[in-house]
């Protein structure tokens, strides 16, 4: 499928955006509350960066030319602001706390990167199709192969030693790890202790 002359740029500008909301904002903001000592908006960061997790699998699983990729980061998408909204012991906590410098930027990160995220997931529906087709076919489309560019390149920087296929079969064990986590939680952990998340 050929795809439109402005997705290159759409992908690259998606990719920036996430490492920038999902990855360098929270890391800063983990070590912000760590020093101000707010368990509080820490624990939801920690929250946060479980589920986010799934995010770095899908770009492992996208060095590896996985079709299931485009389905784990949709749903990673879906997560994370399920993620930071779901704890209503959490949410009240964070309103009740005084005004600080931290409190205003944790919410207006949260708010932003949950707006961010619906957005995106909405925005990547067309090509969940590229789930659907082989891994040669969805690296001859070029519509489905841009999303597997910046990936390549991550791999050129930080893993250029290991061969994709390796990378991707870890990414796949990772995946199924992190879906037996989120099974256990949602079908044996939920029913018990609902939408609080300092409950045992």
């Amino acid at each position: 499928m050929q795809s439109p002359p402005w997705l290159p740029s759409f992908v690259w500008t998606d990719y920036r955006l996430a490492v920038l909301l999902m990855v360098l904002f929270p890391l800063a903001l983990l070590i912000w509350a760590f020093v101000q000592k707010n368990n509080t908006i820490q624990h939801l960061l920690a929250i946060y960066w479980r589920v986010a997790s799934l995010l770095l699998i899908t770009v492992y699983l996208f060095i590896g030319a996985y079709p299931i990729g485009f389905i784990s980061g949709w749903f990673a998408r879906i997560l994370i602001p399920l993620s930071l909204w779901f704890w209503v012991d959490l949410n009240e906590e964070v309103v009740e706390q005084p005004k600080s410098w931290l409190k205003l930027t944790f919410t207006s990160w949260r708010w932003a990167v949950s707006v961010y995220s619906i957005v995106g997931a909405i925005a990547q529906i067309p090509w969940l199709r590229c789930a659907f087709l082989p891994s040669q076919q969805v690296v001859a489309d070029q519509a489905c192969r841009l999303w597997l560019v910046p990936p390549w390149a991550f791999r050129e920087l930080f893993n250029a030693g290991m061969k994709p296929y390796t990378l991707g079969l870890l990414a796949m064990l990772a995946l199924g790890a992190y879906v037996l986590c989120l099974g256990y939680f949602v079908f044996f952990r939920l029913g018990k202790q609902g939408r609080s998340a300092t409950e045992q």
